[in-house]
């Protein structure tokens, strides 16, 4: 316990510098005299200062992906595209670190940001098939659109949340004031690009009847969700303990 404990407070303290000077600034001296402890304490843990940084990128990720588990676990809707994604970006914003990540900023991240999409590389490639699979169930159980592609459904849903996330960098002076009203800008715009009304009639499968109205229609969007959330939340339970490997990976052995 006493190593975990000590091991985040290094982690803190790397974030914390991180962000205050850039890569190129932070040293581990540094970060060990943030952390209280020894030069050589940071070693045991973190073999380089790359290893050390990219274990606080997974960190704040790790963080991410527990908040959204609770969210999939107390409420099948979250699991529509819209309801997710929002929530991600509000989320993000709490994440220096990530929005350094999305933006490119080298005053920050210096030459970590390319170290980290080839350490984690393996990640991101489970993280695009865990997304995949995660529309296809919503397809099979009639919660997303089947008039096109389902990669080109991913493609436009990723490209649309990264625009968001960058644009809070590169548009701010331009977007409507309050995050709120930025997260249900883009609920509504991947609703409307991917998700099926609730109105249009029961999903396939379904034995709630065709019944009208907004109460019978709501119970057969909660209907859908419930019955399709068990594996996208068996998705991405794994997804975070593929994140949570990656940074026992980095710890030094």
């Amino acid at each position: 316990m006493e190593r975990a404990q000590r091991a985040d407070r290094i982690l803190d303290a790397a974030g914390e510098l991180l962000l205050a000077w850039g890569y190129r600034r932070v040293t581990i001296d540094e970060i060990a005299r943030r952390a209280n402890v020894g030069k050589g304490t940071v070693y045991l843990h973190w073999k380089t200062k790359d290893s050390l940084l990219l274990a606080v990128m997974l960190k704040a990720q790790f963080r991410m992906h527990q908040r959204q588990l609770e969210r999939l676990r107390a409420d099948p809707l979250e699991i529509l595209p819209s309801r997710m994604m929002s929530r991600l970006f509000l989320e993000f914003q709490d994440e220096p670190v990530l929005r350094a990540a999305y933006s490119g900023d080298g005053d920050i991240l210096g030459r970590l940001n390319q170290t980290a999409k080839q350490e984690f590389a393996d990640l991101i490639v489970a993280g695009d098939r865990i997304l995949r699979r995660h529309l296809e169930v919503l397809r099979e159980h009639g919660l997303v659109r089947r008039d096109t592609d389902v990669q080109h459904q991913q493609y436009a849903l990723s490209a649309t949340c990264s625009g968001f996330f960058m644009s809070e960098a590169l548009l701010i002076d331009r977007a409507p004031d309050g995050l709120e009203v930025r997260a249900d800008i883009l609920a509504h715009t991947i609703r409307s690009a991917l998700e099926v009304p609730a109105e249009a009639g029961p999903y396939p499968g379904s034995d709630l009847g065709s019944g009208s109205g907004p109460d019978a229609a709501s119970a057969r969007l909660r209907a859908a969700a419930t019955a399709a959330a068990p594996e996208i939340i068996a998705r991405y339970e794994h997804f975070t303990e593929l994140c949570a490997q990656e940074m026992r990976r980095q710890i030094r052995g």
